[in-house]
């Protein structure tokens, strides 16, 4: 093993309890981030105050208790039980060691650069677990990155940042065959018939895009390869954009009102999967899985299925992970 290369996976976080208190000082931390709400401090913080972070906490906390493992065990949230996982069985996968952490609350950033420096890492090799770049979120991760590694400047530390992996043929290889695995258990849609592959990433506000982040270009991309990996027909499938918040203009199409009017039209089958998200979360979980369900089928859908994110199975690491990390250190 090499001492001196420690693999770091960063996803975005959750809170460490599904408790209003708990939510709130994630909503807190999530929304005080410039990368993701960028507005003026004299303009956004009375609302974040003001408005959000009393009336959003006890309603996001009754969402996260419908995914949550154990009443309030702190590793009960979906996206730090998986990423943990997912670093574990990398671990045993690379001649290298592997840590994780979270953008927002615990486990911290910061905590994690310290273990690693005491663990004698010199080379930090950062994999956000975002596939398609977003200032929104690879850019806030390479942020905090760097601002922890200052407590270490004159050290001789190297930082190398995989930024992106959108159209990685393992990537999208691994997300085939997700789809594939999930039609042999349920079948095919019935293409004839109208049945809807979609496709779903997390939205961000159009204006970035204008500004130059390339989030939805990459977005678009991946879509483009895994449905020529499957070999059915762009009619056949639908790219929308999901969990929208605040008033400002965000990508689109998005993915209720998508859902909704599919329905209308006839189509009675929707399969869905979220190749955005590395690990199941609340937005996968809990909107897509269930609350966009619901709204398919109060309009005239009768069968919704929700594709799992690629977690931490095995080919997943093996196929994704590994080579992606391997491409840009070796072995």
């Amino acid at each position: 093993m090499s001492a001196s290369i420690g693999i770091l996976l960063v996803n975005l976080g959750s809170p460490d309890a599904a408790t209003p208190d708990a939510v709130k000082r994630y909503l807190k931390e999530f929304l005080s981030d410039k990368r993701v709400v960028n507005l003026p401090a004299i303009l956004w913080q009375p609302i974040l105050h003001g408005i959000i972070l009393r009336t959003r906490p006890a309603k996001v906390a009754l969402k996260y208790q419908t995914i949550w493992r154990g009443e309030h065990h702190a590793d009960g949230a979906p996206l730090k039980r998986i990423t943990a996982e997912q670093a574990a069985r990398l671990a045993a996968e690379m001649p290298h060691k592997v840590y994780w952490a979270m953008r927002y609350q615990s486990p911290s950033i910061e905590s994690a650069i310290e273990q690693m420096h005491r663990d004698g890492i010199r080379h930090f090799v950062l994999l956000p677990m975002y596939p398609q770049y977003s200032t929104t979120t690879t850019l806030s991760v390479v942020d905090e990155v760097e601002r922890s590694l200052k407590a270490y400047s004159g050290q001789n530390i190297k930082l190398t940042t995989i930024t992106d992996y959108y159209a990685h043929p393992s990537y999208v290889k691994a997300l085939a065959e997700s789809v594939r695995s999930h039609w042999a258990k349920v079948g095919v849609p019935n293409w004839l018939a109208g049945d809807k592959l979609m496709v779903s990433f997390h939205g961000i506000p159009k204006v970035l895009v204008d500004k130059g982040d390339p989030y939805q270009r990459q977005c678009q991309a991946t879509f483009d390869a895994l449905i020529a990996e499957l070999g059915i027909d762009q009619q056949q499938a639908h790219i929308v954009y999901q969990s929208r918040f605040g008033a400002q203009k965000w990508l689109e199409p998005y993915a209720s009102p998508t859902l909704k009017a599919l329905a209308q039209a006839g189509t009675k089958r929707i399969d869905i999967l979220c190749p955005g998200f590395a690990a199941d979360c609340l937005e996968t979980l809990e909107e897509v899985q269930h609350e966009l369900a619901e709204e398919f089928m109060s309009e005239g859908g009768q069968t919704y299925h929700y594709i799992p994110c690629l977690n931490e199975h095995t080919k997943h690491l093996e196929q994704v992970l590994t080579s992606v990390i391997d491409g840009v250190i070796g072995t």
